[in-house]
């Protein structure tokens, strides 16, 4: 087995957390209840966890990763399409792809709980 890091995210409410990422294409892979509530989702090789954190202020969170994919162009039309609702209230958006100097593609995208989530892939020659 590949070694590989998994981010464990905050979450103010675990049915939102699932539900926004489920429209995404994630599907949960395990989830507890409670106190120490906890949720798995993930997306062909793309795995995130999340804490239950009902404290967690979207707006001044800094939870955060990076995701590398195969096209990011294709990934940001397929999630464009599904449509991420732009809420001031918790910061959620999805931002347009750029060229970055440093060869990649990319566009970010927030969740209801504020969790940054950049997204690219290299940039053709």
């Amino acid at each position: 087995m590949d070694e590989y890091a998994v981010p464990i995210l905050p979450s103010r409410d675990l049915d939102e957390t699932q539900e926004f990422y489920g429209r995404l294409g994630f599907e949960p892979r395990g989830r507890w209840d409670g106190p120490a509530g906890y949720l798995i989702v993930v997306r062909g090789t793309v795995e995130l966890h999340f804490r239950h954190d009902p404290g967690v202020d979207p707006l001044a969170t800094a939870g955060s990763c990076y995701l590398q994919v195969r096209d990011a162009d294709a990934l940001h039309r397929d999630w464009a399409r599904i449509g991420i609702p732009t809420d001031p209230g918790t910061g959620s958006r999805l931002t347009p792809v750029v060229d970055t100097d440093y060869r990649m593609r990319e566009f970010a995208l927030v969740d209801r709980s504020g969790n940054l989530l950049r997204i690219g892939s290299l940039q053709s020659s």
